[in-house]
């Protein structure tokens, strides 16, 4: 089975807002960029399976796709709790610097750390590929950044921590490939 894992395309949202779980909406390109994306991906069967994140910035980009669209809140952004929706330079340096020495195991005050991200992702994933139907030839994700870090560390057995140096860009396409219960990357960031 073929699995797709896709970032959202660019949100109407300024620099430096952090919106995790929040609804921002998408950019005035979302046509073109889902185009663009679209071109990435082999032609889709018909039973395939798409499943989404449930914010509007994933939904809208899956419903290019397919009209059936399963969403799963375990496909949402970090949770960034008290600061979702500001911008982060109007954070508290020194919160803000804690968080960041150990984002993996600190939360945001209200929010959710790295690790309770892996652990949501996790399960989804575990879910995923112990009940998918044999005839499934292909899974689409439409996801986040964070999302998406966390299922290639989940599958890779890496520390969360080395997550992040995954590149994973606005409107982007990793390739995975689920055979005989294995998990092969057959490309990221594309």
């Amino acid at each position: 089975m073929d699995i797709y894992l896709i970032r959202h395309t660019k949100t109407d949202t300024f620099k430096g807002l952090c919106y995790g779980q929040s609804d921002v909406g998408l950019a005035k390109s979302f046509l073109e960029e889902a185009h663009q994306l679209q071109q990435k991906l082999p032609e889709l069967n018909d039973n395939s399976l798409l499943f989404s994140s449930p914010l509007t910035r994933c939904v809208k980009l899956a419903e290019r796709f397919s009209t059936f669209v399963t969403t799963d809140a375990r496909l949402m952004e970090l949770d960034f709790g008290d600061w979702e929706n500001r911008y982060f330079d109007d954070i508290d340096t020194a919160i803000l610097q804690q968080w960041t020495d150990d984002f993996v195991h600190a939360a945001p005050p209200n929010g959710e750390s790295f690790i309770d991200l892996c652990q949501r992702v996790g399960n989804f994933w575990q879910e995923l590929v112990q009940g998918i139907p044999q005839t499934t030839k292909q899974v689409l994700i439409i996801t986040h950044a964070g999302v998406i870090r966390a299922l290639l560390a989940h599958i890779l057995k890496l520390p969360p921590a080395n997550a992040f140096q995954f590149r994973v860009d606005l409107g982007s396409v990793h390739k995975l490939q689920h055979l005989d219960n294995y998990t092969y990357i057959n490309y990221i960031n594309l």
